[in-house]
């Protein structure tokens, strides 16, 4: 059973997010859903946006396996309820499998359950979560985090990321991709809250031809022809291409302009370089190319992408 800790002020999106994941999965597994939402206080909880959601109270918590701990405005006062730090203490002695979105992790923290491990949160309250819980391992530019039976993750939306991440893991690899298709999401997105990463959204990239990837993304100046691609696997192009398709679930062309999209992202937007320059050195070689595809993957083109990088 999954449970869902709400309080005053909590962020709707990140209890909704993670619910809407499990009720998918558990319906494609053949199961009927099994979750819970939990406050201090039972009876309709108003969230930040003034919608509200009905829990239940912490005693009905006996079956749950896993916790799952909104964040939102009202977090700060959340955190400070004894009652509510005690119940999160027990669920985590007792083995249950806990998460956090957004700055939910806050609360985890100041149960002490985060000390001395890795966690994230949002990119706006690291800063302010590094000065308050110096003992966490705070990974600020990452999607969610696992740190053995404890889970975090990011801002809003990143709470569906760990979900889905979560569902892989209780209901296997086939539900998590079809959930995903039901929400139309990536099935996987970066590990970094730059939102998006070819690499890790790609099925299995630590697979069997993770450091085939690895190799082309060092190597993205080059052609990088299915021809290329089949010889550093020491593989014929024909028995390569079937084999990359059925391993990562692209065909390796729309794999390789992925990754050329990812680390033209990340250089539009953290240097200075002439959109042309990034264009040759991420194998575009044409700038009106590399913003075609900069609009198919994004919506907007690279300068866009530029002006917005600097405004923030």
């Amino acid at each position: 059973m999954i449970g869902v800790l709400i309080f005053p002020d909590f962020q709707l999106l990140d209890a909704a997010g993670p619910i809407s994941v499990f009720e998918i999965a558990a319906r494609y597994a053949g199961q009927s859903p099994s979750i819970r939402v939990l406050a201090a206080t039972p009876g309709p909880v108003r969230s930040s946006s003034g919608v509200e959601m009905l829990a239940r109270g912490l005693k009905s918590a006996g079956a749950i396996t896993t916790l799952i701990v909104a964040g939102g405005e009202g977090v700060d006062v959340a955190a400070k309820g004894k009652t509510t730090l005690a119940f999160v203490r027990r669920l985590a002695q007792r083995g249950v499998r806990l998460a956090s979105v957004c700055s939910g992790a806050h609360l985890l923290a100041e149960a002490g359950l985060l000390d001395g491990r890795r966690a994230t949160t949002h990119w706006q309250r690291t800063r302010q979560f590094l000065a308050i819980h110096p003992k966490v391992k705070w990974e600020p530019d990452r999607i969610f985090v696992r740190d053995g039976d404890i889970w975090s993750s990011a801002g809003i939306t990143a709470g569906i990321d760990l979900a889905l991440a979560m569902a892989s893991e209780d209901f296997g690899e086939a539900i998590a991709q079809q959930t995903a298709r039901q929400l139309v999401l990536y099935h996987r997105r970066s590990g970094g809250q730059s939102q998006f990463s070819s690499l890790l959204e790609l099925k299995g990239p630590s697979g069997r031809f993770g450091p085939l990837l690895t190799w082309a993304r060092e190597h993205l100046d080059a052609p990088l022809t299915v021809e290329d691609l089949a010889e550093q696997a020491g593989m014929s192009s024909r028995h390569f291409t079937r084999a990359f398709i059925a391993e990562t679930g692209s065909t390796p062309s729309k794999a390789i302009e992925r990754l050329r999209i990812e680390v033209a992202r990340q250089r539009v937007q953290a240097s200075g370089e002439a959109i042309e320059r990034v264009a040759e050195l991420t194998g575009f070689r044409d700038p009106e190319r590399m913003r075609r595809a900069f609009i198919r993957a994004f919506g907007q083109p690279p300068q866009s992408m530029r002006r917005a990088a600097r405004a923030v």
